[in-house]
C-alpha cells in the first residue's frame, strides 16, 4: 500500500515535470508538495501515520537509517517509474519536535529537460558565446533553470566536442557526458576532480557551482588554457557575478581575460500556464563594465516587450521587474 503510494506520487511528479517531491509535517498531518520552477504546489494530504510510513519506505530503499528521525541524512536511489529509470536524491531531517520531513530530488535525463526561452534569440547569443570559448557564468535563484540551460548548450556541443562535468551533486543525467560527482569522504573535492577532468582533455568543462577561491581559480585557469567552461555563481544580477568572483579573491585582470559572458536567469510564468526562461546577458571586456547591483536596461526592455505581446501578465511583469 505505502509502496504503491510512493510510486503513484513519483509517477505524477515525473508526468508534471517536477524537480522535487516534498513530504512535510503540517500540524498533526503530512502534506506532499511538488516543486516546479515557480514554487510548490500541494498534491496530497496524508495522515501522520501515512506520512511517517512513506518517509520510512523511501529511506529504507535509499539505505538511510530508518530509526534516525532527527539528524540530517542523505541518500540516493534508482527506481523504475512508469517504465522510466529515475535517479533520486533524498534529504531528510527532523524538526524541533522530532517530526521528520524529506525532500526527493528527481534527476531527470537530459532529453526530458524541456526548457523554453521567452526570447529565442537569447539562446542563440549563448550559443555564439560558446564558440568563443572562455568562461561563461550563470546566476539566478535555486530552481531558475541554470543547470538546464548549461546542459542544453553542452548537449549541442557534445555532437562534435568532448564534454565533462564536475558537480556537487549531479543534477541532470547525461549519458553523452563524462559526469563526475564531488565526494569529500573519498577526497574527491571540486579542485581535485577539476584537475582530473583537465587530464582527460575535454573541450567543454561544466563546473556545477563556484563557491570558493580554489574552485574559482581552477575555472579561470581552465578557461585561460583554451577550454570552454560553463559554471554558476551565487549572485543577484549579471554583473554581480563578476563582483562575487572579485570577493572570492580573483583579480580583475584574470577575469578580463577569461570571462566571455555572464547570464542572470529567471523562470517566468507565461500566459499559456507554462514556464519560460528570461536572461539578462552581459559580454565584452569586464574592466569596461560599470559594476552595479541592478539589472541591465535590456532586462526591463525584454520584460516590457513580453508584457506588451501578452506573453506575461502585468503581475508577472511587476514581480520580476527587479530581477
Amino acid at each position: 500500500m505505502i509502496e504503491q503510494l510512493g510510486q503513484t506520487l513519483l509517477s505524477a511528479a515525473l508526468a508534471s515535470g517536477s524537480s522535487d517531491l516534498h513530504i512535510q509535517p503540517v500540524g498533526d498531518a503530512y502534506k506532499v508538495f511538488e516543486h516546479h520552477g515557480d514554487g510548490l504546489s500541494l498534491v496530497r494530504e496524508l495522515s501522520l501515520s501515512e506520512g511517517q510510513q512513506l518517509i520510512a519506505h523511501f529511506k529504507y530503499r535509499a539505505n538511510m537509517a530508518i530509526t534516525e528521525t532527527r539528524r540530517p541524512q542523505l541518500g540516493a536511489l534508482t527506481l523504475t517509474v512508469a517504465d522510466q529509470t529515475v535517479h533520486l536524491r533524498l534529504s531528510s531531517v527532523g524538526n524541533f519536535i522530532n517530526q521528520e520531513s524529506i525532500v526527493i530530488r528527481l534527476l531527470l535525463p537530459l532529453e526530458k529537460q524541456n526548457l523554453a526561452f521567452l526570447f529565442r534569440e537569447q539562446l542563440t547569443q549563448l550559443q555564439e558565446w560558446c564558440l568563443l570559448r572562455g568562461l561563461i557564468l550563470f546566476a539566478g535563484p535555486t530552481g531558475s533553470g541554470k543547470t538546464s540551460t548549461i546542459y542544453h548548450l553542452a548537449k549541442e556541443l557534445s555532437q562534435t566536442l568532448s564534454v565533462l562535468s564536475v558537480e556537487d551533486p549531479t543534477e541532470i543525467v547525461a549519458p553523452d557526458f563524462l559526469q563526475l560527482q564531488v565526494n569529500p569522504a573519498a577526497e574527491m573535492s571540486y579542485q581535485a576532480l577539476i584537475k582530473v577532468a583537465l587530464r582527460h582533455r575535454p573541450e567543454v568543462l561544466i563546473i556545477g557551482e563556484i563557491r570558493d577561491y580554489e574552485t574559482a581559480k581552477a575555472a579561470i585557469d581552465a578557461a585561460l588554457s583554451g577550454h570552454l567552461v560553463l559554471s554558476s555563481v551565487h549572485a543577484q544580477t549579471a554583473k554581480g557575478i563578476v563582483t562575487r568572483l572579485n570577493q572570492l579573491g580573483i583579480d580583475s585582470a584574470a577575469l578580463n581575460q577569461a570571462v566571455t559572458g555572464v547570464a542572470y536567469q529567471r523562470l517566468l510564468p507565461t500566459a499559456n500556464g507554462e514556464l519560460a526562461a528570461l536572461l539578462d546577458l552581459v559580454s565584452g571586456p569586464v574592466d569596461a563594465w560599470q559594476q552595479a547591483n541592478v539589472m541591465t536596461p535590456k532586462w526591463e526592455e525584454n520584460l516590457s516587450d513580453a508584457r506588451r505581446s501578452g506573453q506575461i501578465s502585468e503581475s508577472v511583469y511587476q514581480r520580476f521587474s527587479r530581477g
